[in-house]
C-alpha cells in the first residue's frame, strides 16, 4: 500500500483539475463513440436500435427504470516472484446485464454472450417484474456524454510482453540493491481495458472506455532470525508510461522503507490513547467507517448509524468529507457511472454538518433526492448499487509536524493494512502496518501489531487538529460491498484524535 511519509505527500488541491479543453472533449467523446460502437456492439452484430427495442419490450410493463449494459473486459496480469515470472494471463469477458425497477423491487437478468438474442430473453425475463397492459414506444437512442475524466487508450497494448517482463525485474533489482537486507521481492502488474455501452428506457444512452493500470511490489526484509514485510504501489487510469523509472523507484524505495522499519519495531502498547493518523492511504479508515455509511442505499433502509441524520453534527468543526469520481486519472475516477450519469464532486460532510449521501437512480428516487454519479457495478454480471468512487478528507490548517509535536503520548500510524466495520453501528477495527509510538511530540521508535478499534461516527467528532497535506492514495483501492469489488480511491490529511480510540497491541 505504500508507506510514503506524511510530509511527502502531494495535496489534494494540487491533483483535482480540469483535465481536458472543450475541443478536447468533444474529440475525445467521438472517439469513444466510435470504439465502443465498433468494438463492442457492431462487433457482435448489435446496434443502439437493437437495444432500444428490447426495452421497449420491458415498457409495455409498468416499471420506473430500465436499463441495458453491455461490457468487454481485456485484463492481463503478470507476477514476479523469487527472479523469475511465475504467472501471466489475459482474458476477455463480454456479457450483458438487464434491470428492471418497478417501486423498491428490482429483476436483473444477465447472459456472458453478447448477442441480439441474449438480450432479447434477458428482458422477456425481467419484463415480469411490472404489470403488463400499456404500449410501449421505441425511443429514439439520445446518446449523452460525462466528463473527459481519464484517458482511454489499451494499456496492455502500450507495452509488449518483454517490456513488461522487463519492468517487473526492474522492480527485483532495484529492491535488492536497496539494502541488503531485502531477501525476497514480488511484485505484480495488472492492465484493464473496459468498453461499456449503456441503454436506458427513457432514451438515454452512453458508451465509455476505462483503462486502469496497477504495480504492486511487497519485499522481505531479514534482519537475523526476523523477517518483516513492507509493500507499495499505485496506478490509475493511464496506460503502462505512467510506471516512469523515477516512480517505480519511488514505489520501491517506500516498500524497502517500511519493511525495513518494521525489523526495528518493538510490541505495540494498549488502552485507550491519542492517535495521530497520516495523510493519504490511511483515508481507508475513513472510507470504511464513515464512507459505507454515507451510501443512499443503507440510509433508505435505515441501517446506516447516519439514517434521517441530514443537517446534524456528526463530526468535529473543520470536518469535510467529499465523494469526487471526476479526478482527472483517479483510480476511483469515471467519464461515466454504471448508469450513465455523469460523475461529480459530492459534499456528504461539511464543516462537521451531515449535507449528503451518495446516490444510484434508484435510491434517489425512492428517496426524492437526484442521482449523485455514484451508481456503480463490478461487472455486467451484477446489479448496479451506489458506491463511493474517490472519498476523502479535505484540508484544514495545521502543519503534519505541528500536529506530531502536538502529541505528549499516543501513536502515529503512517499506513493501513486490513479492517472490518459494522455499517450499522460504526464500529471498526484496523490493523498499522507501519505505526510510531510518539512521546513529548517526538517519534521514539516503530511499533508492531497495532490495530486500531473505534466507531467511526463517535471518532469523527474527537478530531482535534487537521493537517493542510491532504492526499490521496497511490492507485490500489478496492472496495468490497455486498459480494462485488470496484475500484475507488482514499484520501485524508494528517488527523488527531483525542479520544474514542482503542489501541490494542502486545504490551499492557
Amino acid at each position: 500500500m505504500g508507506a510514503v511519509s506524511a510530509y511527502r505527500k502531494k495535496a489534494v488541491s494540487r491533483i483535482i483539475r480540469p483535465f481536458r479543453t472543450a475541443n478536447r472533449y468533444q474529440k475525445m467523446h467521438n472517439d469513444i463513440s466510435q470504439t465502443v460502437r465498433r468494438d463492442l456492439l457492431a462487433a457482435n452484430g448489435l446496434s443502439p436500435e437493437d437495444l432500444s427495442r428490447s426495452l421497449s419490450a420491458i415498457g409495455t410493463h409498468h416499471v420506473d427504470y430500465a436499463d441495458i449494459y453491455c461490457q468487454r473486459t481485456a485484463f492481463e496480469s503478470w507476477h514476479l516472484e523469487e527472479g523469475m515470472v511465475k504467472s501471466g494471463s489475459f482474458q476477455i469477458d463480454q456479457g450483458v446485464g438487464v434491470r428492471a425497477v418497478s417501486g423498491e423491487k428490482t429483476a436483473f437478468a444477465y447472459a456472458d454472450s453478447l448477442n441480439a438474442d441474449s438480450i432479447r430473453r434477458s428482458a422477456e425475463t425481467v419484463r415480469v417484474i411490472g404489470a403488463a397492459g400499456r404500449e410501449a414506444h421505441i425511443r429514439t437512442p439520445s446518446e449523452k456524454y460525462g466528463k473527459a475524466v481519464h484517458q482511454t487508450a489499451n494499456p496492455i497494448h502500450s507495452l509488449d510482453s518483454a517490456a513488461k517482463v522487463a519492468l517487473l525485474h526492474r522492480v527485483e533489482e532495484l529492491a535488492k540493491a536497496a539494502d541488503p537486507r531485502i531477501v525476497q521481492v514480488m511484485a505484480g502488474l495488472t492492465c484493464e481495458y473496459d468498453l461499456i455501452y449503456i441503454a436506458r428506457l427513457d432514451g438515454r444512452h452512453a458508451a465509455d472506455i476505462r483503462p486502469l493500470v496497477r504495480l504492486s511490489i511487497t519485499v522481505i526484509a531479514k534482519q537475523g532470525e526476523r523477517r518483516e514485510m513492507g509493500s507499495a504501489g499505485g496506478g490509475g487510469r493511464f496506460d503502462l508510461s505512467y510506471f516512469s523509472d523515477k516512480l517505480v523507484t519511488e514505489y520501491v524505495n517506500a516498500a524497502v522503507q517500511q519493511a525495513l522499519t518494521n525489523l526495528e519495531a518493538r510490541p505495540a502498547p494498549a488502552g485507550l490513547m491519542k492517535v495521530v493518523l497520516g495523510s493519504g492511504w490511511p483515508g481507508v479508515l475513513l472510507h470504511e467507517a464513515v464512507g459505507h455509511g454515507l451510501e443512499g442505499d443503507f440510509n433508505r433502509k435505515e441501517t446506516s448509524v447516519f439514517s434521517g441524520r441530514i443537517g446534524e453534527r456528526v463530526a468535529a468543526k473543520g470536518v469535510t468529507v467529499v465523494d469526487q469520481g471526476d479526478i482527472a486519472d483517479r483510480r476511483g475516477s469515471l467519464n461515466i457511472d454504471d448508469e450513465g450519469n455523469e460523475t461529480r464532486r459530492t459534499v456528504l460532510i461539511e464543516d462537521g454538518i451531515l449535507v449528503g449521501y451518495m446516490q444510484d437512480e434508484t435510491n434517489a428516487r425512492l428517496m426524492g433526492a437526484q442521482s449523485t454519479g455514484n451508481g456503480r457495478r463490478e461487472s455486467y454480471a451484477s446489479a448496479p448499487m451506489p458506491r463511493m468512487t474517490n472519498t476523502f478528507m479535505e484540508n484544514g490548517g495545521h502543519d503534519p509536524e505541528e500536529i506530531i509535536a502536538s502529541l505528549d503520548k499516543g501513536i502515529y500510524a503512517v499506513n493501513f493494512g486490513g479492517g472490518q466495520v459494522d455499517i450499522t453501528s460504526g464500529k471498526f477495527v484496523f490493523s498499522a502496518s507501519e505505526a510510531w509510538w510518539v512521546e513529548n511530540g517526538k517519534l521514539q521508535y516503530p511499533v508492531k501489531g497495532a490495530t486500531i478499534v473505534g466507531n467511526g461516527p463517535e471518532v469523527l467528532k474527537h478530531v482535534s487538529m487537521i493537517g493542510n497535506d491532504s492526499a490521496l492514495d497511490k492507485g490500489v483501492g478496492v472496495c468490497g460491498k455486498d459480494g462485488q469489488s470496484v475500484p475507488v480511491g482514499v484520501g485524508q490529511p494528517t488527523l488527531r484524535i483525542d479520544a474514542g480510540l482503542t489501541v490494542g497491541g502486545s504490551e499492557a
